[in-house]
């Protein structure tokens, strides 16, 4: 006689937001999730992102999931209504919503959809990040998109903005060369790490922004068994991009933009065709602390 294990429910012993089960992005496309410290450029490398997808042929859909709801103003030129704001003007009757209500097209065809949050204090990301999807997918627009990216806010792993997690085939990390960002980085290593054990979610990679040298980086990913995807050095001209409202494949074709713009293109396509799923080991806050720095 074989006895059964019940494998537990996500978020079971936790105080996780716990996400309906039949609420998921349909097989065939490649979802994507960006997290990193707060302050890192995740928003500027997932539109980025978003853009080279769309210059390789792909039919994308950006999500931002941050109550600020500036994640996709680069790519549309404006910052555009949230789903949460929308569906309190109809009383949460979504049925009396139409797609252009809430998703909006920007670079090159790139669209995108501006979750949003509850206010301050009163609610958790977790399930407006669920209503997003659940929204997206009653209107039928998820079947046709080719990759789908989560920009999340900050370095926030609690259960709520842990959620697009549980959509996601594959986690990119963002960080700088530095103490502060690789402990982040080590935190949501832990996150993925526990997604894993319920949901398709694999580390894909690091992305290094921001950073001249990679050496801390390089570091880390030795002792945790991650790999840098791309790097992004601290060029002007991705601060200016953000200053212009427009994305890198929009800025006057110098050398150092050509450089970035291929970086992301060549981030895209690995994305498709060669990506690993890691299987990233975290550390311990006090192995952090010794493993960085210099001798």
């Amino acid at each position: 006689m074989t006895s059964t294990i019940n494998k537990p429910l996500d978020g079971e012993g936790s105080v996780q937001v716990k996400q309906d089960p039949n609420i998921n992005i349909e097989e065939g496309a490649l979802v994507i999730a960006v997290y990193g410290k707060g302050g890192i450029g995740k928003s500027t490398t997932s539109s980025n992102l978003s853009a080279a997808f769309s210059k390789l042929g792909k039919k994308v859909l950006q999500i931002g999931c941050d109550p600020k709801h500036d994640s996709t103003f680069t790519l549309t030129h404006k910052m555009v209504p949230t789903v949460i704001d929308i569906l309190e003007e109809v009383d949460f009757h979504s049925e009396e919503l139409r797609p252009n209500d809430f998703m909006f097209e920007g670079f090159n065809g790139v669209m995108c959809v501006e979750s949003g949050g509850p206010p301050a204090g009163t609610g958790c990301g977790g399930y407006v990040t669920g209503q997003t999807v659940k929204l997206l997918k009653e209107h039928h627009l998820l079947e046709d998109t080719d990759v789908v990216i989560f920009d999340v806010l900050g370095d926030v792993v609690c259960g709520g903005f842990a959620a697009p997690l549980q959509h996601a085939n594959y986690c990119l990390i963002v960080t700088a060369n530095d103490f502060d960002s690789i402990f982040a980085m080590n935190r949501i290593v832990s996150a993925i790490k526990a997604k894993a054990k319920n949901y398709k979610v694999r580390l894909g990679g690091v992305v290094a922004n921001r950073s001249k040298d990679t050496d801390q980086i390089d570091k880390f990913n030795e002792k945790t068994g991650l790999k840098t995807m791309a790097h992004f050095k601290d060029v002007d001209a991705i601060r200016r991009s953000r200053l212009k409202k427009c994305t890198i494949f929009e800025m006057e074709p110098t050398e150092d933009v050509i450089e970035v713009q291929n970086e992301y293109l060549s981030l895209a396509k690995n994305m498709l065709e060669n990506v690993e799923p890691l299987d990233g080991n975290p550390l311990k806050d006090r192995e952090i602390f010794d493993l960085l720095g210099f001798d």
